[in-house]
């Protein structure tokens, strides 16, 4: 991918004033320490917003977090193995998340900004912000908004997830989603929804892997259609998985 100057810059702003905001209580510095991850996901498919972005290929995506006292910056990337617009090896996208999550009582709250670095297309950019409650299936409710190149667009979904306890350090996580997609121009509809399964298996002390399968479906005729328009294999609902290999610190 190729990188503009701008893109640099509003990286290294952004972590900057990442560092700087964690850091702002000095005094507890001791009393905390940052958290770091990276994992490395291995699918069948790119399923994004219900939209298929690859095209009977295997995807790698890599991602790499840090964090500290709620505050968290993450570093996400797209290899397209078999990449369908130019039927090569593409990376083709790579997405910068900062963010910050918080709790009070049972009631969870957290709030980021997106940048999303495209190739072949336009980059763009969206400010996101979820609510969710500690109870029974831990309803959690997430609203994005474009503030770039879909300028206006929004992107809202409400899911559930229950974890059953197989044996002592492993569960079975299930949940499901819908969503509510606007474009801003010409199409707003309850748009797609996804059943998923996962399973961690703790490797030593610091790594884990966790195989997983999804389906994404279309929740409307118009969501069907515009779905269909916007995926590379004119499909609209997928059946994909795969398995994520992490290491935590």
């Amino acid at each position: 991918m190729n990188y503009s100057i701008t893109k640099k810059l509003i990286t290294g702003i952004s972590a900057t004033a990442l560092l700087l905001a964690a850091g702002i209580p000095a005094a507890m510095a001791e009393e905390e320490v940052p958290s770091a991850e990276a994992s490395v996901s291995f699918y069948s498919a790119y399923i994004w917003r219900g939209f298929g972005l690859s095209d009977d290929s295997m995807v790698i995506q890599p991602s790499m977090t840090v964090g500290y006292k709620g505050f968290a910056m993450n570093l996400w990337g797209n290899l397209d193995t078999d990449y369908y617009a130019e039927d090569t090896t593409k990376y083709n996208e790579t997405d910068i998340t900062l963010s910050y999550d918080g709790a009070y009582e049972k009631l969870g709250y957290g709030a980021g900004y997106i940048y999303y670095a495209l190739d072949g297309t336009d980059d763009t950019q969206e400010i996101y912000g979820t609510l969710s409650y500690d109870m029974l299936l831990s309803p959690t409710l997430a609203f994005y908004y474009d503030v770039d190149y879909f300028s206006g667009a929004y992107y809202i979904t409400f899911d559930i997830s229950h974890s059953f306890t197989i044996a002592e350090n492993y569960t079975l996580d299930l949940g499901a989603l819908v969503s509510y997609l606007d474009d801003s121009e010409d199409y707003d509809a309850f748009h797609n929804g996804v059943v998923s399964a996962s399973m961690t298996f703790p490797l030593g002390k610091y790594f884990s892997l966790t195989p997983e399968v999804n389906y994404s479906f279309s929740l409307s005729s118009d969501a069907e259609d515009y779905i269909k328009a916007g995926s590379a294999d004119d499909d609209d609902n997928y059946i994909y998985g795969g398995a994520t290999l992490s290491i935590a610190f």
